[in-house]
């Protein structure tokens, strides 16, 4: 395979990455050894036949030994982790997307599959989401066909027992997410509640940042209050805007302050249409590969002179 096709793997390669580790730096340096370990199997005269199968066992490989590794992490993470979101309504289109359902990249998919082991989420996700077969990813997880066809029947009945219902249309999802920015930026509590289902949950990432939600908040009244408190710390700060967008492939916002530097990212779950969940990243290190980011100490302080 040419040079140039072999390049035409990277979107693929990075899908795969990012699904398995919900990390756009992570799956983009996994992605990136993977094709150093390609040019230098060629240079030492290794003969590959399919640059694709070479290049996706190396990927899958590389990304459970990071996820091994990231789990161990994690369990001193402060506060709660989610994955990196991706805004995908942007003009270019997202290498995670073109490959693969869109379901596969939501959050709360990304989130059921935390709960899968690391070859458990390779096997499922490389023959469910990419259409592997089995005979193609026993060698890349060093198990058999038949132990493989086993763990993604074993991961399947969990990611099905787990995953959201309900899918909102994409009309829908865009319709409440205007309406959640509308009421938000408005302060409109009875317009927040309206919004939510009875036993919605918001989740925050803060990475640990001071201020930062450290807990899931739970219960349509207590959601909307924090949310209508938030809605007033932005109208506090000079010029900031709430925008819809969509994260990961499905309905959410964006928060920008006045330069159009990012604040934060909210990410909504829909069911029966309700925000049964809003995901809601803050923390500087997962946001950093969607642009110039907000100095939000900045406008902590700037709110807090303008009470």
């Amino acid at each position: 395979m040419a040079r140039e096709d072999v390049a035409e793997l990277r979107p693929l390669l990075f899908a795969i990455a990012y699904r398995m580790l919900g990390s756009v730096s992570d799956a983009e340096d996994v992605v990136q050894e993977a094709f150093l370990r390609h040019h230098r199997a060629r240079r030492d005269g290794t003969a590959i036949e399919s640059p694709k199968a070479f290049l996706s066992a190396v990927t899958t490989r590389l990304a459970i030994d990071h996820l091994r590794s990231a789990r161990v992490r994690r369990e001193t993470y402060v506060g709660q982790w989610l994955p990196e979101p991706l805004l995908t309504d942007r003009a270019a289109p997202d290498p995670a997307l073109g490959v693969a359902d869109t379901e596969s990249l939501s959050m709360a998919f990304l989130l059921v599959l935390e709960r899968l082991s690391p070859i458990e989420r390779a096997v499922f996700l490389l023959h469910d989401v990419f259409h592997y077969d089995f005979a193609e990813i026993a060698p890349i997880v060093e198990r058999s066909a038949d132990n493989c066809r086993q763990i993604a029947v074993r991961a399947r009945k969990h990611v099905t027992a787990h995953r959201p219902r309900f899918a909102a249309s994409p009309e829908e999802g865009a319709q409440l997410a205007d309406r959640f920015v509308a009421a938000l930026t408005e302060g409109d509590v009875d317009g927040l509640v309206s919004l939510l289902a009875a036993d919605v949950v918001v989740t925050g990432d803060g990475g640990g940042m001071r201020g930062s939600w450290p807990r899931p908040i739970t219960g349509r009244e207590k959601v909307a209050r924090l949310l209508a408190g938030l809605g007033a710390q932005l109208a506090a700060a000079a010029g900031v805007r709430l925008e819809r967008a969509e994260v990961n492939g499905e309905p959410g916002a964006v928060a920008r302050d006045a330069a159009g530097q990012l604040i934060n990212v909210f990410a909504f779950e829909i069911e029966d249409g309700r925000l049964s969940a809003i995901r809601s990243v803050i923390s500087r290190e997962k946001l950093g590969h969607l642009g110039p980011l907000a100095d939000v100490e900045a406008l902590k302080e700037e709110v807090l002179r303008g009470r």
